[in-house]
């Protein structure tokens, strides 16, 4: 497709992310227009479609994606529904930018890899949006820079508010602190090989039957050790950090000490409320990106890989937090093509 025309981007999914992304390409996005919302609740599609001129709504995935106006696919919907999404995206050769998790199991995820190797190109990025967050950048080129000698250790917090009441420990895995091991495996460039989980005794604030909140660690290929505080009752606001520990001094992103107030005996600046205003700034970086690669033909950022290594770490993850115990991750080789 040429340079100067504005790409069609389908949004699967109409609920908070996919509404977010509409609004996102619609308002603040150059090079690209919303043609395409898709969601099971045909209302829902409709509402979010109607904020948009000429924008079509569709229940059916496979429908809006054979439609001409259609150029790209921006996946929000549940993770269940994944897989057959980007399937049915490579039947037509279509660009995806795939919110996480690319699908919900090492296994499904597997399959992906298979499916986009086949068309010997690649298809997807996966909505890991740290790794476009303007601290997360700059940790990653002194990482990279070797300024600081090896890393050996990272230390990350990850705090959210509250949860929903239907939270469970699992999701602090999957829903959480997939985060961390997408940008473990990207700071450091290295595969996550173990992971064990434990626990302090639960926070009043965690609602009845939530271990809340619970301490992760990670070891890596390359000998670093990592360790994730996930605490998402934390009450007083969206709060993530990260400190790499090297050898030859450390670094720490996330204070977001950007204006400090000292007034009335007190001193103090501001935590965000939640994970839309902390990385809203990186959401849009991101999708900017996506619009810019796809429009020159190419895929960048996080890969399908990526996204199935989260995977494979989030099953060590939950058997981790189950048995106990320290698991060790099970990862297939990792293909040529993803190099």
């Amino acid at each position: 497709m040429t340079h100067h025309t504005s790409l069609g981007v389908a949004v699967i999914g109409a609920g908070r992310m996919g509404a977010d992304h509409v609004r996102r390409i619609n308002e603040v996005t150059s090079g690209a227009h919303v043609a395409a919302v898709v969601d099971v609740d045909i209302d829902r599609a409709k509402t979010v479609a109607a904020d948009v001129d000429g924008c079509a709504a569709y229940t059916d995935v496979a429908e809006a994606m054979a439609s001409p106006d259609v150029d790209a696919v921006l996946l929000a919907s549940p993770g269940i529904a994944h897989e057959a999404a980007l399937l049915t995206a490579f039947k037509h050769d279509l660009p995806v930018l795939c919110e996480k998790p690319l699908t919900p199991d090492a296994a499904s995820a597997l399959r992906v890899l298979e499916a986009e190797q086949r068309l010997g190109h690649r298809r997807v990025q996966v909505g890991f949006m740290r790794r476009y967050e303007h601290e997360y950048l700059k940790l990653k080129a002194l990482l990279e820079s070797g300024e600081l000698g090896r890393p050996l250790m990272l230390h990350n917090r990850h705090r959210n508010p509250s949860c929903p009441p239907d939270f469970t420990s699992a999701m602090l895995i999957n829903d959480s602190v997939t985060h961390e091991m997408d940008i473990t495996r990207w700071l450091l460039g290295q595969e996550i090989t173990s992971v064990t989980v434990m626990r302090p005794r639960p926070s009043g604030n965690a609602p009845e039957g939530l271990a809340d909140p619970q301490f992760v660690v990670f070891e890596t290929d390359g000998g670093a050790l990592v360790d994730v505080e996930i605490y998402v009752n934390a009450r007083y606001g969206y709060q993530v950090q990260t400190e790499a520990v090297c050898e030859h001094g450390t670094a720490r992103i996330g204070d977001r000490h950007d204006m400090l107030v000292s007034t009335g005996g007190r001193w103090g600046g501001t935590v965000t409320p939640g994970f839309v205003e902390r990385f809203e700034e990186a959401y849009d970086r991101e999708v900017q990106a996506w619009v810019d690669a796809t429009r020159r033909g190419e895929v960048t950022g996080p890969s399908a890989w990526d996204g199935y290594a989260v995977a494979a770490v989030c099953e060590a993850g939950i058997r981790a937090q189950t048995e106990g115990r320290r698991v060790e991750v099970e990862l297939a080789d990792r293909p040529a093509f993803y190099s």
